[in-house]
């Protein structure tokens, strides 16, 4: 987790799940996870959108955050895969949910009207 949260005095709980899974990539890398180990080109693939660079800085946040496994694999060409701990794990449920909401929301969302 990130230092800053480690020095507050009484964090507010929503903020700390926030800094863990805020940013516009993770909960879609957490869902992927959730059906189990993936390479990195598997995961960038699947995200339709994400820059190497992005892909590869939100992997290592979650991996600081104990969210997520990289284990590398010693050979040629070298391969790299990431699975989620237990602690990712812990979120299913949570992920699972929104992913319901999301589904609502696109189906019972008003068109914006033009002013």
């Amino acid at each position: 987790m990130r230092g800053d949260l480690d020095t507050v005095a009484e964090p507010c709980t929503v903020e700390v799940a926030m800094e863990v899974l805020g940013g516009r990539w993770k909960l879609a890398i957490l869902r992927k996870l959730l059906d189990g180990t993936h390479r990195f080109g598997e995961l960038k693939r699947a995200m339709g959108g994400i820059t190497q660079r992005m892909l590869t800085r939100q992997l290592r946040e979650m991996e600081e955050d104990g969210l997520v496994t990289r284990t590398v694999y010693r050979e040629v060409p070298p391969k790299v895969e990431y699975s989620l701990t237990e602690t990712g794990r812990s979120l299913e449920e949570i992920t699972r949910l929104l992913d319901a909401w999301g589904r609502w929301y696109l189906d019972h969302r008003r068109p914006v009207t033009p002013r």
